[in-house]
């Protein structure tokens, strides 16, 4: 039904694979490369290395040609003979404000250490989403968060700060000059990211594929987000 093809990733720095030159359809959606161009080299699946970023490559019968899905994978070993692979993130999926460039990785990670701050008190984050508010100056970061609980409905305080303290130098750095706002932390009531799924799928989009953007691109979609929150926390000042 479909093949699949590897597209070497930089480990240091993934987002240099979007700099290479690609020849095809287009330059978002295909990938033909040559060795006699200078361009990286996508391999099959029996050339791949343990340790390696691939972004996945596909071709089907039903007309997709070279199409870049856009997940990046790392391979972390074999069963047999068949690669294991673990997801990493999603390709063009960033944040940025300045000169900052906070990939998904870097923000499940900020993430992943507000979230000890909850458990204790029964909160669960039941889906998350994010965008880059630029309305106003400086801009700012916004996460949107949907928590479940068995114990109470009310909306938990959340810490914001040990978020921030999780990203890299350059956002930090930006901070400190005053250049990005304090992050903000909207946290919405139960069903808004169902919601926002309708929405997607009302557009286009296939309810078996879906998967929650990490970050919020749709003004339409932001709305219906912007319509459920019932609280927000931002961090510090300084």
């Amino acid at each position: 039904m479909a093949y699949f093809e590897f597209l070497p990733v930089n480990e240091d720095n993934r987002e240099k694979a979007q700099e290479f030159h690609f020849h095809g359809v287009s330059s978002k959606g295909s990938l033909e490369v040559t060795e006699a161009d200078g361009n990286v080299v996508p391999v099959d699946l029996a050339n791949v290395k343990v340790g390696q970023y691939y972004e996945v490559v596909v071709t089907t019968l039903t007309g997709l040609y070279r199409y870049r899905v856009g997940d990046v994978l790392k391979l972390i070993g074999f069963h047999h003979n068949s690669p294991q692979f673990q997801f990493v993130e999603r390709r063009n999926t960033v944040l940025s404000i300045d000169m900052d460039k906070t990939s998904e990785a870097d923000l499940l990670k900020a993430i992943r250490n507000a979230k000890l701050l909850i458990e204790p008190f029964g909160f669960v984050l039941a889906a998350f989403s994010s965008y880059a508010e630029t309305s106003s100056i400086p801009g700012r970061y916004v996460l949107f968060w949907e928590l479940k609980s068995k114990a109470s409905n009310n909306c938990p305080e959340v810490d914001s700060k040990i978020m921030e303290q999780s990203l890299d130098f350059t956002y930090k750095s930006l901070r400190e000059a005053n250049k990005i706002a304090a992050l903000e932390l909207r946290v919405v009531k139960h069903g808004s990211f169902d919601a926002v799924m309708d929405f997607y799928v009302s557009k286009g989009a296939s309810v078996n594929q879906y998967k929650t953007p990490c970050c919020i691109k749709s003004e339409e979609a932001l709305q219906i987000m912007n319509s459920g929150v019932i609280g927000k926390f931002f961090s510090p000042k300084t």
